[in-house]
């Protein structure tokens, strides 16, 4: 995305990755959430490639549930950038996990944190490059499943509560945060941790951000273009549709003897392919077996075999095997078959 900056003090990302990823079970058993493909890449490498774009190459990745497997991807694919890893052994919260970075950031740096299950629309070069520490926030429908922000009549942020019953607005926070100052925001959560303050059993950030507000810290917030949570199966589905229309070049198509593809498509390497439909929205891994199905709309992993079989709106995990089975029918009129 253009020219990159040269920033005049040290800037680093915390990309909390430690969840369970309990909504999108029985997947996440096995696979964490941010390594689920999208439109043929898993969701961290889309905000890795963001931010390292934007100049970013200091990174802290907080690990707890299936953080081998997280820390084995990023070791083998970005060996070009700084890695640290903290564990987060008890979940207590986002805020609780961004304090436990402090060893690895200094108290002048400045600190960029976004959730390894968002993927966000936004110009990270302008965002990095705020006056005031800056929250990345969405308009929503429902502000009441999220962090939400007030502004005061000079824009910036008046209050933030968690998961508010009765809203303070419609602007929920979409987990891209710019601090200008970490040692602010450090202190902040210092403070909330010694006195025991959470909110629902945890340590929120939100909670953070707010004592910052309280102890005369500026914040900002900029909208951004689209935002990306593929904490749920529907959003996640929908996250694969949209990436793959936009990545898709129609100057190279997928051509598969005997078989059908309806574009888009991303489809992995060594996959084997035959008599069937492929199409449209739909992710295949590397080295999966498809033989006489029809998939639409769907996510399949790595080395899954699917065979004899109908699946739309799915999303199947790797070294999975799914057969259906051929039926004949003798029907008479005037009848009715469910065969869900």
């Amino acid at each position: 995305m253009g020219i990159l900056f040269a920033y005049s003090v040290n800037m680093k990302a915390i990309i909390p990755v430690a969840g369970a990823g309990t909504k999108l079970r029985p997947i996440t058993y096995t696979q964490p959430k941010p390594l689920i493909p999208v439109a043929g890449k898993p969701i961290i490498a889309f905000i890795l490639d963001e931010l390292i774009r934007a100049g970013v190459h200091e990174f802290v990745f907080v690990i707890g549930y299936l953080g081998e497997k997280i820390k084995t991807y990023l070791d083998a694919n970005y060996q070009h950038i700084e890695k640290n890893y903290v564990i987060q052994g008890e979940r207590e919260g986002l805020g609780h996990a961004i304090y436990s970075c402090r060893e690895f950031i200094a108290d002048s740096d400045q600190v960029v944190i976004q959730l390894g299950d968002s993927v966000i629309d936004i110009d990270f070069q302008v965002f990095l490059n705020s006056k005031y520490s800056t929250l990345g926030v969405s308009k929503v429908h429902d502000p009441r499943r999220f962090g939400v922000v007030e502004l005061n009549e000079k824009s910036f942020v008046k209050k933030l509560i968690e998961k508010p019953q009765i809203p303070i607005s419609n602007l929920a926070i979409v987990g891209l945060y710019f601090i200008k100052e970490f040692k602010c925001l450090y202190n902040a959560l210092d403070f909330n941790i010694k006195n025991g303050l959470k909110t629902r059993g945890e340590y929120h950030l939100t909670d953070g951000l707010m004592k910052m507000v309280e102890d005369g810290s500026r914040i900002e917030i900029m909208e951004v273009k689209n935002w990306f949570d593929c904490g749920q199966k529907e959003n996640l589905l929908e996250t694969n549709a949209i990436m793959l229309d936009r990545n898709f070049d129609s100057s190279s198509s997928i051509d598969i003897p005997g078989s059908i593809i309806i574009p888009p498509v991303s489809i992995g390497k060594n996959c084997q392919i035959t008599h069937s439909i492929i199409g449209p929205n739909v992710t295949i891994g590397d080295d999966a077996k498809v033989d006489n199905a029809i998939l639409k709309d769907a996510i399949i992993g790595n080395f899954t075999i699917l065979e004899d079989i109908v699946l739309q709106h799915s999303i199947i995990g790797s070294d999975a095997i799914v057969k259906g089975r051929y039926q004949s029918y003798n029907i008479g009129d005037n009848t009715e078959i469910d065969m869900v």
